[in-house]
């Protein structure tokens, strides 16, 4: 693949040599564009929560799967590459500084994990109590399984994210010697995929793109950490090239329809919206030095996890919610994609976020005092790091698996938890770590 250099790019950097290492400072365009991401994963996915009663049953559904508009709105909605690409930029900075200090591979992997898996576990685990609970109230099994289902789907970023961040140390010291080599690699690795499974038909085989695609896009993240990004030929180019694909059925044109399992044109798209990020950055920049405007973008960052790993259950609660007080009211909920439902949406959308708001602020307390009772391994092997990652993608891969059931949240929840005691240790004596720690 070829890339051209930004102007604050290093000549080393573009001739394909060994980077420079990164400064280690922030990029206000790169956060401001990682909490719009957040804002949109948030808002399509509180769209799709679709609940009413037909033919005088609960119904929960994908209220946008039927709506003729959704592949179009899925080309600008579809924000996960770059997501992504925002994490590779964090990852690459945050490693290389830890690099620098000393930290070996497998400790920067505990120490990423030690951070990001007790969010998901508490959530994990009120989404189980939730569900059994519910189970146990008598509510009509078919309801719980498909809120468990709901409540599980997002949940694949998870076990990608944690897989690719342990990833981090091994693919970002490729990326320093061979920065193009590595990258045509993967995509070669995922086109295979995608041909394999075109040919043969087996859907199964493109799952082994829920980690080559994603890999491939946080290693755009490290091109974008050395200041090297595509330009406006690629981008055309690789819009291009996903058009072709999707003409010729290697991919569905819905792109969130994509992610299940993931094809080519999300990698492709991610080098798209990492051209448009970067002729935007300067303008990006200049909205993201507004105090009002960096600050959102923080607070939001700070607690990216947690706003992620919470929002779902607690979307799907709300409209369980609204249908139980609709019917105890005699009150009827407008059906999924009419002209009243759409009109609802701006006041189902601000519920959303007080909820999602108040949620967050009173799990973060709870996460602050977990963090507090955990320290990273002091010198954890390769292998005790490898198996807290592979362990903390099995509890995710349990839960998707079983469909949301009730036993899957149990099973993964335990699974996540043998994550977080393999790559950590519990402190002695813990007190409340301060409430700036993300």
């Amino acid at each position: 693949m070829s890339l051209i250099s930004s102007p604050s790019a290093p000549s080393a950097a573009s001739s394909g040599r060994t980077p420079r290492a990164s400064t280690g400072t922030r990029d206000a365009a790169v956060d401001l564009v990682r909490a719009a991401s957040l804002i949109a994963v948030v808002v399509v996915h509180a769209l799709m929560v679709g609940v009413s009663v037909q033919g005088g049953k609960a119904v929960l559904e994908n209220a946008l799967e039927p709506w003729d508009g959704f592949t179009v709105f899925s080309w600008f909605a579809q924000m996960m590459p770059l997501f992504f690409i925002a994490g590779g930029f964090a990852s690459a900075t945050h490693y290389r500084r830890q690099r620098g200090r000393g930290v070996t591979a497998p400790g920067y992997v505990a120490s990423r994990l030690g951070r990001l898996l007790p969010i998901p576990l508490l959530a994990a685990g009120a989404t189980t109590l939730v569900l059994g609970v519910l189970t146990l109230s008598g509510v009509d099994p078919s309801i719980v399984a498909t809120a468990g289902w709901r409540m599980s789907q997002p949940l694949w970023f998870l076990g990608v994210y944690v897989l690719c961040s342990a990833l981090v140390p091994a693919l970002l010291t490729l990326h320093e010697r061979a920065p193009r080599t590595t990258l045509a690699l993967l995509g070669v690795g995922i086109l295979l995929v995608d041909g394999l499974r075109f040919v043969t038909g087996v859907d199964a085989i493109g799952f082994a793109n829920l980690l080559l695609v994603w890999l491939f896009v946080q290693q755009l993240g490290f091109f974008l950490s050395d200041g090297i990004v595509p330009g406006p030929r690629l981008a055309l180019a690789s819009l291009g090239c996903g058009a072709a694909l999707i003409a010729v059925g290697a991919s569905p044109a819905n792109l969130f329809e994509a992610l299940n399992p993931p094809t080519a044109v999300l990698a492709l798209l991610g080098v798209v919206q990492l051209a448009v990020f970067a002729a935007l950055r300067p303008h990006l920049a200049r909205l993201a030095s507004v105090p009002a405007v960096r600050d959102i973008a923080q607070a939001l960052n700070a607690r990216s996890m947690t706003i992620y790993s919470w929002h779902m259950p607690v979307t799907v609660l709300l409209a369980g919610l609204l249908l139980t007080a609709t019917g105890a009211l005699g009150g009827t909920l407008p059906l999924p994609l009419g002209s009243e439902w759409w009109l609802s949406r701006p006041a189902w959308l601000a519920a959303v976020a007080v909820v999602v708001t108040l949620t967050v602020l009173g799990a973060c307390r709870l996460e602050r005092r977990a963090l507090a009772w955990v320290r990273t391994a002091a010198t954890p092997s390769p292998a005790r790091a490898a198996a807290a990652a592979l362990t903390g993608g099995a509890g995710v891969l349990v839960i998707l698996a079983g469909t949301g059931a009730v036993w899957a949240w149990i099973a993964g929840s335990a699974l996540l938890a043998a994550a977080l005691l393999t790559s950590c240790e519990w402190r002695q004596n813990a007190k409340a770590i301060p409430s700036s720690t993300p």
